[in-house]
């Protein structure tokens, strides 16, 4: 076999990855399949090719019987013992049957069976390196889009990004470097086939373990995420150190944190609230910015009457009812949100001894309030509230949290 092959071989190893075993495996394969196409004198043979050298041999494997019907599978025992006396019947006598001009067939046909094998076992490697990634997020490179995906680079392979998974308000632009989620990795004819997405929510919560050292550290655990990609996310998260603060924890200094993810989902506006065991306390938390005055809960159900001042139901509802929308995906409960008002005539509200008790004290010299949108800036890291601890990153970058006046209208 020519030293070219062998040149190429072990560029094939050094370069791809792939196992001399693989290689060898690959061009023995090559030689039966040359040598039965060829000159079909033995049907049972095996081929050994030394890597080192490059020389090749082809051996009929022969079953020692009494009596001959096939000579390509059998020998007589007579003719058996003359190889080797100790040989009885039913063994297995390898004969050299490599024909004189065998060179030349076998190294045509072994370089094509092993580019095919070696394309093979390089899907395998890349399939057995992706597939371990799942859930996982990776950094991309866009290469192109048609109707059905977007084609994202991730260094050995291309990413599928189905359109359901792609964000609404992103372009896809060639060369646009993007983190993006693996959500699933198949095994086809054609190779491994690695989808992705930008709108999933555990993508979110990715990016928060990348950004906050308490969450990788596990110090700071996410419990929830609803998400309307590109648009409006919430993030409950929970600390059992009470020295903590699971909220400021992930807005970082200056919203540092939270910002970094921000921008690398072009603007998705995200609110980080403190999860908590009791329903009551985690349904009013995630339906800030809202102040709330009561929340009546049904175990059976897993259902909630959330009342609220007639001034803030616009923005307990949200717009086109965002901000209850994903109260409720956050906290897999279902919030039906009524103003004081008619929960006073439905006759549920007050309460004589009302299961939920709102506390929104904030320190005033941490905040400061616009009344354009009725939202806090903060200056300061993240003030503590109980029932309500809250913090939403606006559109110009800014942290901010909630307190509750009259001129609250619309999240």
């Amino acid at each position: 076999m020519s030293s070219e092959l062998l040149d190429a071989l072990d560029r094939l190893e050094k370069e791809k990855g792939i196992s001399q075993d693989v290689i060898v495996e690959a061009i023995e394969a090559a030689l039966v399949s040359a040598y039965k196409r060829n000159f079909n004198q033995a049907q049972n043979v095996r081929t050994d090719f030394n890597l080192t050298t490059g020389t090749m041999h082809v051996y009929a494997r022969k079953e020692v019987v009494d009596e001959v019907f096939d000579s390509r599978l059998e020998i007589a025992i007579e003719e058996a013992r003359k190889i080797n006396p100790n040989y009885e019947i039913g063994d297995i006598v390898e004969i050299e049957v490599t024909p004189k001009e065998f060179g030349r067939i076998a190294a045509q046909t072994a370089k094509q069976v092993v580019t095919q094998r070696v394309r093979e076992a390089e899907r395998g490697i890349i399939y057995e390196e992706f597939v371990d990634r799942e859930d996982d997020i990776m950094t991309g490179i866009v290469q192109r889009k048609d109707n059905r995906y977007v084609y994202v680079s991730l260094g050995k392979t291309e990413a599928l990004l189905p359109v359901h998974e792609q964000m609404q308000n992103e372009q896809y632009n060639h060369n646009d470097r993007m983190k993006v989620y693996i959500t699933k990795v198949e095994k086809t004819t054609k190779g491994p086939q690695i989808f992705i997405s930008r709108s999933h929510p555990n993508l979110l919560k990715r990016l928060f373990e990348l950004e906050v050292p308490e969450i990788y550290e596990g110090i700071v655990e996410i419990k929830s995420v609803a998400r309307e990609a590109g648009d409006r996310s919430k993030v409950s998260v929970w600390s059992d150190n009470p020295d903590v603060d699971p909220v400021g924890s992930c807005v970082g200094p200056k919203g540092s944190r939270v910002q970094a993810v921000v921008d690398e989902l072009n603007g998705e506006k995200i609110d980080i609230v403190k999860f908590s065991k009791d329903p009551v306390e985690f349904v009013a938390n995630a339906l800030s910015p809202s102040k709330v005055l009561d929340v009546i809960v049904n175990e059976e159900e897993k259902s909630t009457v959330v009342i609220v001042p007639d001034y803030q139901l616009s923005l307990a509802i949200g717009k086109r009812g965002q901000n209850a929308r994903l109260a409720a995906k956050l906290t897999n409960w279902k919030i039906d949100i009524k103003s004081e008002s008619d929960a006073r005539e439905l006759g549920i509200y007050p309460r004589e001894e009302p299961l939920f008790s709102p506390n929104l004290t904030f320190n005033d010299e941490d905040t400061i309030i616009s009344e354009k949108d009725q939202r806090v800036e903060e200056e300061h890291p993240v003030a503590q509230g109980d029932a309500h601890d809250f913090a939403e990153l606006g559109e110009n970058g800014e942290v901010m949290e909630h307190e509750q006046t009259e001129k609250d209208t619309d999240a």
